[in-house]
């Protein structure tokens, strides 16, 4: 049997950059190499796709760096004709890159001066893409939505499910709907938050009478609406504090202009596992698991924060499954299964809950491109539950291309 040749696309624009990065060096280290013939496809923070860059196999976290899609030497562009669809990746000359202010790849199609003409190599028949990339730009329904225009076939939800999965707002808006329960929260319009200081302090107050209005319960947290990796994430514990308040919110708008006061649910995060590696499939759960908070002792109000998640290793450790009773796992299970068809996902998503002392669980988020590492919380659930890391990628690109 021929090896399919597979597209795994990573970076990207959002400032979840390098956690593409090291998510997409674990799967092309597990890749079954035997089935799939693997391109690599970088996309740098200025939107540029190139080919020949640094291999990403060799990222990691270990010196407290963050890895990034750079322009090298050997690097060449790719470029896309969407009308050729899964023949339409084709990649051009190294020397097209070094002035994008020119006009990044147009000249290989201009017809207006016969000097100009760049160099164009199909890179070949594509048979699907793996596209391990975070946030806007990759997981918020732009780049499937191109994919579908191509008819080139993708791992992960599609364009409806990607989209409103990445807006915190509206996955709480069909939850809902859903009878799911979320936890309480009012969405505030950064743009309307003045630069005037005393205007600011009034705009302040104007929200806090919203808080109050919608009884929520502090603590607060003030997160940005279409981020992920709790960027712009912050903890605001004093009721009635407009400068604390605005403070946050215009933290959180430095990623996005839709913010989200939402009241802090008193309960565990407990987060499952969801596949459905194609629309023929039935939705299968694994078994949710903890991130326990190894610092929790020394600083009883931690929370996980980007740090915790990614830079610091002896933040935080995985439990899966999570210690609580079998029945609440179930519960759990449940949920994000329902909570996946309410959104209606296909491929993976991690479904990230909170489970109160009494058991009842209400969803927090669901994210349809989890981080993808060998020790991420996705693969570790699904390793858990019995299926290891090189077979879910593989399961997940074969229902892509079902």
């Amino acid at each position: 049997m021929p090896k399919k040749r597979i597209v795994v696309l990573y970076g990207g624009r959002a400032d979840e950059h390098p956690i593409s990065c090291i998510s997409a060096a674990g799967v092309l280290r597990a890749i079954d190499t035997e089935r799939f013939d693997v391109v690599t496809i970088g996309i740098t923070r200025s939107g540029q796709w190139i080919i020949d860059g640094e291999d990403p196999r060799a990222w990691n976290l270990d010196d407290g760096s963050l890895p990034s899609v750079e322009i090298t030497p050997s690097s060449r562009p790719v470029l896309l004709d969407v009308s050729r669809g899964a023949d339409g990746f084709v990649i051009g000359d190294h020397d097209e890159l070094k002035d994008p202010a020119k006009g990044y790849g147009t000249n290989f199609v201009s017809m207006a001066d016969s000097s100009d003409h760049g160099v164009v190599t199909p890179l070949g028949h594509i048979d699907g893409v793996f596209p391990v990339l975070h946030g806007p730009y990759g997981e918020d329904g732009t780049l499937q939505g191109l994919l579908d225009m191509m008819g080139v076939p993708y791992v992960g939800c599609g364009v409806f499910a990607s989209a409103a999965c990445m807006d915190k707002h509206f996955t709480k808006v069909l939850l809902q709907a859903s009878g799911i329960g979320v936890a309480p929260w009012i969405t505030v319009d950064a743009r309307t938050i003045p630069d005037d200081e005393d205007a600011r302090i009034e705009a302040g107050k104007r929200i806090l009478a919203r808080i109050e209005d919608a009884h929520l319960q502090y603590p607060l947290f003030i997160k940005p609406s279409r981020a992920g990796s709790s960027f712009g994430v912050t903890k605001v514990e004093h009721a009635g504090d407009s400068k604390e308040l605005i403070g946050a919110i215009l933290e959180a708008a430095g990623h996005d202009w839709k913010v989200l006061v939402e009241e802090g649910v008193s309960g565990r995060e407990i987060e499952c596992a969801v596949l459905r590696p194609s629309d023929r499939d039935e939705v299968a759960t694994s078994w949710p698991g903890e991130v326990v908070l190894d610092n929790r002792g020394q600083n009883d109000e931690a929370f996980y924060d980007f740090d915790s998640k990614y830079m610091d290793a002896e933040a935080s450790h995985v439990e899966v499954p999570a210690k609580l009773p079998e029945e609440t796992l179930q519960k759990v299970r449940d949920m994000a299964a329902k909570a996946f068809a309410a959104v209606d996902g296909r491929g993976l998503s991690r479904v990230d809950t909170f489970v109160s002392e009494d058991g009842s669980v209400m969803v927090n988020e669901i994210n349809t491109m989890p981080g993808f590492t060998p020790i991420s919380m996705y693969s570790k659930a699904w390793e858990a539950t019995g299926i290891g890391y090189t077979e879910l990628i593989t399961t997940l690109i074969d229902g892509a291309l079902r």
